[in-house]
């Protein structure tokens, strides 16, 4: 009882501290409870299968805080209008198997080596999963530790230093080390080094909540210009009116929201993810041809010096199958075709910039490991509110270039913001602002659609860019380099928000050197498994 007692305690900790209703400090003694059931079934419980004890309780653990945290992907439907079930269920079962799989790789190091070296281990496995679960075709790094603290950006000004990543490595440490100090003082009770420790874990807690505010009050930035942007907000329900309303009727609306919301000079209007055409695509071969985009370029011509940034499905047909990408299939004899996620910049006789999403997000936009996972899941897929088909994607990342002014936007899209290395790779394209087209509609009124915009202020913070966030039913925002909110939209108004977003154009240590600390992580993983393989082979060489 007692360790399903200590279990509890781990998964409620992690919850409550989870953003946008939890209060992050609790994350840094999250895991100690977890660290301290794993070490007493492994040193002085009876259980005759204590690998598989250890390995059911921290699932339990990992199950029910990715349902406090993630709970909300049930709010997604099927096509027949009901919640979805698998939108929770997969995500939920999947990721806490993860979670529960590197925890057990921990348990068994551990044994094998000792507590602290064990410890290195914990560290090291769990920052290199967190990078591997922002690289695969399964990526959910929504629960990634250094995401805790994104509701408090004063706190994480380092970020721009060693990023999310950074945070994560940061609560690893913390946790490691209250498990270290606990339990030197169960085996010694020895008041100077309980003091000695707690004094250190304290100011490691603290010093980098310091030189973060420090760096928060002398932020002295320069921007290189400014621009005027108005982000548009048509609150279009995505399960029904986005499909049953003309798409000539669509576009008119979201122009009429513009024009309507058009006081003074605009540089760049922006428009959610898919925003057009509704039912259907654009197809790209057409681009000069589609009445729907010439509509918008006929708005701009009313609007001298503004650009038309914004989301839409798009597809590109082949009839040569050596020149087609991977994700194209037929639809008829001779032809295929490859659908995209896709971000387009308009402006009066130019030509249109086009960027394709490049991280899809799991079972929506992908089917991951498709030549694996279909026979297995059938049309599972299909009730995560996907297809037996995927996405295609951009290779590289772009930024949009303003033919008007020093506007250089970094054009992503939705799932796009939560990835902190993915985002630098738009500014060293140049961007000196970025542009999130998101629709956060498909979970209604949930946390999902709050955290999404909190994660954010991680990009704003790790690349001192601020930030025009475009969401179909909200919340849409201006967020400033420091991770701040400076204005937001309320979620399911019909609207629009005005911003005066400056522009920047240094490059941030993270922007230059990514998830540093990440990958410093793989680096010690494969050190402390050699070392491992090298003392068993020393071992059974002694023995003959």
């Amino acid at each position: 009882m007692k360790y399903v007692l200590l279990t509890l305690i781990s998964a409620m900790l992690l919850s409550v501290s989870w953003p946008t209703y939890g209060v992050p400090f609790f994350i840094f003694f999250a895991l100690v409870p977890l660290l301290m059931m794993e070490h007493g079934i492994s040193k002085f419980s009876d259980f005759k299968r204590k690998g598989w004890v250890i390995f059911g309780l921290s699932y339990l653990c990992f199950v029910i805080w990715n349902i406090v945290t993630t709970g909300w992907l049930y709010g997604s439907k099927n096509p027949d209008g009901s919640h979805s079930i698998m939108a929770v269920l997969f995500p939920v079962l999947v990721n806490s198997l993860l979670y529960s799989l590197v925890f057990q790789c921990y348990h068994w190091y551990k044994n094998a080596q000792g507590t602290y070296w064990g410890l290195a281990f914990f560290i090291a496995i769990w920052m290199s999963f967190e990078k591997f679960h922002l690289g695969w075709e399964l990526t959910w790094p929504w629960l990634n530790l250094g995401n805790v603290f994104s509701d408090y950006p004063k706190l994480i000004q380092w970020y721009d230093t060693l990023g999310a990543t950074g945070g994560s490595f940061w609560i690893l440490l913390i946790n490691v080390l209250l498990f270290y100090t606990i339990r030197t003082w169960e085996a010694g009770r020895k008041r100077k080094d309980l003091i000695k420790n707690t004094v250190i874990v304290a100011g490691l807690i603290i010093l980098p909540m310091i030189i973060s505010i420090i760096k928060y009050n002398n932020f002295d930035e320069k921007p290189i210009g400014q621009v005027n942007t108005l982000m548009l907000q048509p609150d279009l329900d995505p399960y029904a009116e986005k499909y049953s309303k003309d798409s000539l009727t669509i576009v008119s609306d979201l122009l009429t929201l513009a024009e309507k919301n058009s006081t003074g000079k605009i540089d760049y209007y922006i428009a959610p993810e898919t925003a057009l055409p509704g039912r259907g695509s654009i197809s790209e071969t057409a681009f000069d041809k589609s009445l729907l985009l010439n509509n918008v370029k006929g708005f701009l011509s009313k609007h001298p010096g503004a650009v038309f940034a914004t989301g839409i499905s798009s597809h590109h047909l082949y009839f040569n199958p050596s020149a087609m990408p991977k994700e194209a299939y037929q639809i008829n004899q001779g032809v295929w075709v490859a659908s995209y996620n896709t971000a387009i910049q308009l402006a009066p006789n130019q030509k249109i910039q086009v960027y394709h999403k490049g991280k899809l997000v799991p079972g929506v936009e992908i089917f991951p490991y498709m030549n694996v996972l279909k026979p297995i899941l059938g049309d599972a897929m299909l009730n995560l509110g996907g297809t037996v088909a995927s996405l295609g994607t951009d290779k590289e990342r772009i930024a949009f270039s303003n033919p008007y002014n020093k506007g250089k936007m970094a054009p992503i899209i939705c799932y796009e913001s939560i990835y902190g290395e993915f985002v630098t790779d738009y500014v060293k394209k140049g961007a000196n602002f970025l542009g999130i087209m998101t629709n956060d509609s498909w979970w209604g009124v949930t946390e999902g659609h709050k955290q999404l915009l909190s994660y954010a202020k991680l990009r704003a913070i790790e690349t001192r860019r601020e930030i025009a966030r475009a969401a179909n039913s909200g919340i849409s925002a201006h967020i400033n380099a420091k991770g701040e909110i400076e204005a937001d939209t309320f979620y399911g108004d019909q609207t629009a928000l005005f911003a005066k977003i400056n522009l920047y154009d240094t490059m941030t240590f993270y922007t230059r050197a990514g998830d540093l600390l990440s990958r410093f992580s793989i680096f010690a993983l494969g050190f402390l498994l050699f070392y491992y393989l090298i003392k068993k082979a020393q071992a059974k060489m002694k023995k003959a």
